[in-house]
């Protein structure tokens, strides 16, 4: 698909209307390029609601319909992890792209064949994966690229939080695979941003509040296959109490052969080498639509949908989360998974 810019800016429908539902429309109205003109939702009045709120032309509760009536150029899904096989193979039978909500499925062969699907179709399926586009972490890779502390060689990522994050979304409460499903596909991902792909890795799960299904604290550590840095992923909603409450920061520590990078809570860069510590703050673009409880994450949807877009206007052009990328984050998640079960007692 390529786009000239002046011809008209690509319609597509967003299939959900919850929580995340609202943030991705107002990050796509900040992107010049790209017009939501229907909603799905299975309950109509929710997708009423939301359409009405955003100025959206339609609302249904039938995708099939939607999808068949109206002259779309792709499709943004944003439901719960359930109905993405669905309604993504949905959109490849009507010859449309799909832009998907991570995690992209609930196990990676469900993942795989979705990919499939929409290969067959001869339609991109990309993976709305957002995390690495929030700016500190953007600047962090930066000042990787640049060599600021010549070869990392250990790195530690942080994302623990006692922030009620089942009072947003509760259905996390019933998964049976809850933060490595959830959270770990956004630090994971992270991970794979700032040091390549992975050459081994070890996983620890807890569960530590008892009313839900999953576990809710991870360890990860890997062995990153170009760099040899060694990554360790601390990761937890354990709904317990903080002195330093910074949900939700990622935060970071990296060593490297010519000095140490930092990205400390309140947005702050430490970057220290043989000539001291240079700090800088980089937070995020405030948008007016923005939650400021989540505005590190949201304002990065922003960047996130231009770098898709792009991906569906420029033909040389593949998106950093296309499916074929985000695929071998799951299989991180997979593994991990799987070194958690097998751990080996040791008497």
């Amino acid at each position: 698909m390529s786009r000239q810019p002046h011809e008209r800016p690509l319609r597509f429908a967003m299939l959900g209307a919850g929580y995340w539902a609202r943030y991705q429309l107002a990050a796509w109205q900040e992107v010049a390029g790209a017009k939501c003109v229907a909603l799905y939702n299975r309950t109509l009045a929710k997708a009423q609601r939301l359409a009405e709120e955003f100025g959206v032309p339609r609302a249904s509760d039938n995708a099939e319909e939607l999808l068949t009536s109206e002259l779309l150029d792709f499709v943004d899904i944003v439901t719960d992890v359930g109905t993405h096989r669905q309604f993504v193979h949905l959109a490849a039978q009507h010859g449309l792209p799909a832009i998907c909500q991570k995690p992209l499925a609930a196990s990676l062969e469900e993942a795989e064949q979705m990919a499939a699907d929409c290969r067959a179709a001869g339609v991109p399926l990309l993976v709305h994966e957002n995390w690495r586009w929030q700016r500190p972490i953007r600047e962090v890779r930066r000042m990787l690229n640049d060599g600021s502390i010549g070869r990392p060689f250990r790195a530690r990522i942080d994302m623990i939080s006692g922030f009620p994050v089942f009072q947003n979304q509760p259905f996390l409460r019933d998964l049976e695979q809850f933060i490595l499903s959830d959270l770990g596909t956004h630090i994971l991902d992270v991970a794979r941003f700032l040091f390549g792909e992975v050459q081994s890795l070890y996983c620890q799960t807890h569960r530590v509040q008892t009313d839900i299904r999953g576990e809710d604290v991870a360890t990860v550590v890997m062995l990153h296959n170009y760099s040899q840095t060694t990554v360790t992923c601390n990761l937890a909603y354990a709904g317990n109490h903080l002195e330093r409450e910074c949900f939700p920061q990622t935060l970071l520590f990296i060593e490297g052969t010519a000095g140490s990078l930092e990205l400390a809570p309140d947005f702050w860069i430490r970057l220290t080498t043989s000539g001291g510590t240079v700090s800088r703050r980089f937070p995020p673009l405030l948008y007016p639509w923005v939650d400021p409880a989540y505005a590190v994450v949201q304002s990065g949807i922003v960047d996130c949908h231009r770098d898709l877009l792009r991906g569906l206007t420029d033909p040389g052009y593949i998106p950093e989360t296309a499916a074929a990328d985000n695929l071998r984050t799951l299989r991180l998640v997979r593994d991990a998974y799987r070194s958690a079960r097998e751990s080996i007692a040791i008497a």
